[in-house]
């Protein structure tokens, strides 16, 4: 069997958060990921020496990194979780329990028993009374608990200040504020030091991106949007300035020289937004290569890449090898990432268990190395390297000391840089590429929509007027330097991500503002006035994800269809919100759960997407309750129907004969139905059950519901009769 290699890349990114003529940071994460994620995700590979990887370090985000170690950084939510309590204002206190509770529940703030009861107070009472009502005494607490749920995992461990404050609980004092800001910027510190270290001991490489992370290729032109999806919406105007891509990779290579001592070889474009002219740039810049996602391949080579049930890849031939594009100018490598192995690191494997997990990524990992026979293949993973980690126990870093230490003990397998990958296997050839993202090989989430193209508008309409005014003699050097980064800042991926319908956040306000005013302070630095059209949001009210609770008893007929609108009138609804979030790619599976009682059982019906449903004829639904025992159902789905059925009551499972008995009703043919009687789930008048219910194939979960926690269910009387 041939060698295969591991082209292991984590993408390092943030928002630039800062509004650069306030001098102020309008949000706290990168701060905050920076607590918990960057230094460790670097540093946990010193156990595995043999281990090589390839971090992407964004320059916006280097450089907030930087202005945070030098203690410069100016930022509301910062002050008030270390401002003296005795000195706070009502509405430093508000601002403190806004910001202090925008954190994953179940793996970060669960874990501490203090602020899980803080928070609790809050959901009783509601965000202003227990802003008044929280004792100095809380608040203090708070405070240090909101910082300390961010940290790394290694100086949660290993750190004597940082696990004293970890041990101590509760009843803090401003002197252990005082510890806790200290450490916080020598973590801050450690980070880039600790990637520069890595780096000369030649275990890692660091490519880099845009400095403000734009995505490239609508920069040099937004026309081309039409080439990877004929009939795309375009702004009215026409963006089209290829000298401000330039510009921004070589202020990406000049900050990556200062910084990590060296010029970088390679250049993740942003959000893998790839094109014949920015790979051209990019080549003639000095990087050597590039990456991108596989469905970019798939269409410049015109051919599909699928799975086979042994885990190869039918064209895995050309997907495990790097491809050199040559348009006539200078030839550059490109990688081209397996998107189902990354996705599935980035959100799949969270919900299994570490070592389950790690166990599974490194025989897949094994089994696409087959598909090139006898040549070596080098199997490309990229993706984020902070936003899934909240969302594994323990931030991830049990799932990656196993994953590391599988590599190393595999001498079959060797995970290398890319700079190394270059040289272990022949490249593929390639003459033009397909423009693309790593999000559907287009750039869809960012050009299209109404949002994104007014946002576009803005931005064409302030770099008219950046180039009328620039060159003023009027405008100070320093305000002229300033605009220059403003412009670059509002051509930055962020925002068209959050405008448009694919995602939101409970930030959305607050990001529509920040874009505003960047394009605000280009016209204000160049001595003009800004458009009123910067005073009307783009973006339009969130929706939230929608939950009814049951208002009346229900008796649907179990045969897996929807028999008629009214057997389930009066059920509860959980419907997802699927936009929410700062990745792409969670599943979108399941459209609907709807949850509802009668006086002798509960009743649960699952609607499932159709698009989902005519590519996976199997796969399974598993439902969790718990009440007072601990209930278990695991439906398997094939044929068009259930093909079997276990049920599991505390620790003690059984298979369920199909169509017998009324305790459990099980049917599948368009929905999902299922009735689960009282006497079997042994519950009480009044007492409460948590649900959740998740999708799963091939022994992989692939979306839960609801997406974060359990869906609480009370049995009342008005609703059932006893």
């Amino acid at each position: 069997m041939s060698q295969t290699y591991l082209m292991l890349l984590w993408h390092m990114h943030q928002p630039f958060y800062k509004d650069l003529a306030e001098d102020v940071y309008t949000m706290p994460w990168t701060r905050l990921h920076t607590l918990k994620d960057y230094y460790g995700m670097v540093a946990v590979m010193r156990d595995f020496p043999s281990v090589h990887a390839t971090f992407n370090m964004v320059p916006s985000l280097v450089w907030q990194i930087e202005d945070y170690a030098r203690d410069s950084a100016r930022e509301s939510a910062y002050d008030v979780a270390f401002k003296p309590v005795s000195s706070m204002k009502p509405a430093d206190r508000e601002t403190l329990l806004a910001t202090a509770f925008q954190i994953n529940y179940d793996n970060l703030l669960r874990r501490y028993p203090r602020f899980r009861e803080l928070w609790e107070k809050v959901q009783k009472s509601g965000l202003p009374t227990a802003a008044r009502a929280f004792t100095p005494q809380d608040i203090l607490d708070l405070q240090v608990l909101s910082q300390v749920a961010w940290f790394d995992e290694i100086f949660l461990t290993s750190d004597p200040e940082v696990v004293r404050l970890v041990k101590k609980e509760r009843g803090y004092n401003e002197g252990d504020k005082t510890i806790l800001r200290k450490k916080e910027i020598e973590l801050f510190n450690v980070t880039l030091q600790e990637y520069r270290a890595a780096a000369e001991r030649g275990q890692i490489e660091i490519s880099t991106s845009p400095f403000y992370h734009p995505i490239l290729p609508l920069v040099c032109d937004t026309n081309i949007a039409s080439e990877s999806h004929p009939g795309v919406r375009l702004p009215r105007h026409r963006f089209r300035h290829p000298g401000d891509a330039r510009e921004q990779l070589r202020a990406s290579v000049e900050l990556h020289d200062r910084v990590f001592g060296h010029r970088p070889k390679g250049l993740w474009p942003s959000e893998g937004s790839v094109s014949d002219e920015v790979l051209q740039l990019a080549a003639e810049e000095g990087f050597i290569w590039s990456a991108t996602d596989e469905g970019v391949l798939g269409r410049s080579k015109h051919m599909g890449f699928s799975r086979n049930g042994d885990g190869t890849l039918q064209g895995g031939d050309e997907l495990y090898r790097p491809h050199v594009l040559s348009t006539g100018g200078k030839p550059i490598s490109v990688f081209f990432r397996d998107h189902q192995l990354s996705d599935l690191v980035g959100f799949v494997y969270s919900r299994m268990d570490p070592h389950a997990a790690a166990a599974d990524l490194h025989h897949r990992i094994k089994a696409a190395g087959r598909s090139t026979g006898h040549r070596p293949a080098v199997v490309s993973v990229i993706l984020d390297g902070e936003n899934a980690w909240e969302y594994y126990p323990g931030n991830g870093r049990e799932f990656l000391k196993a994953f590391y230490g599988r590599i190393a003990a595999d001498p079959e397998l060797h995970a290398v840089t890319a700079s190394e990958a270059l040289k272990v296997t022949e490249q593929g050839a390639l003459s033009h590429i397909v423009p693309g993202s790593w999000i559907n090989a287009n750039y869809d989430v960012w050009i299209g929509a109404d949002e994104d193209n007014r946002a576009w508008d803005l931005l064409s309409e302030a770099r008219d007027f950046y180039a009328q005014n620039v060159d003023n003699p009027k405008v100070t050097p320093e305000n002229r330097l300033l605009a220059q980064q403003e412009l670059w800042v509002a051509e930055g991926s962020d925002w068209c991500w959050w405008y448009g319908p694919e995602h939101s956040t409970a930030n959305d306000e607050e990001f529509d503002m920040l874009y505003r005013k960047h394009l605000s302070n280009i016209y204000g630095l160049l001595g003009g006035s800004p458009s009123d059209d910067l005073a009307v949001p783009i973006k339009r009210p969130r929706v939230q994800a929608k939950t009814v609770a049951p208002s009346a008893q229900i008796h649907p007929i179990i045969d897996g269809r929807v028999t008629s609108y009214f057997e389930w009138m009066g059920a509860g609804l959980c419907q997802p919100d699927y936009r929410s979030g700062s990745m792409h790619g969670v599943a979108q599976l399941v459209e609907a759960l709807y949850y509802g009682y009668s006086d002798k059982a509960v009743f649960l019906r699952v609607d499932l997407g159709e698009t989902f449903l005519l590519g996976n004829p199997e796969f399974e639904v598993r439902v969790n309750m718990n009440g007072e025992s601990r209930i278990r159902l695991h439906a398997k789905i094939g044929g068009g129907g259930v093909k079997a059925l276990e049920f599991w009551k505390g620790e003690e499972g059984l298979l369920v004969p199909l169509g017998t008995g009324d305790q459990v009703k099980v049917a599948f043919a368009k929905v999902f139905e299922l009735q689960l009687a009282y006497s079997i789930l042994g519950v009480a008048p009044h007492e409460r059950i948590n649900l959740q219910v998740s999708i799963w194939m091939n022994g992989l979960p692939l979306q839960v519901l609801p997406q974060e926690g359990w869906l609480a269910l009370e049995l009342t009387e008005d609703l059932t009769v006893w």
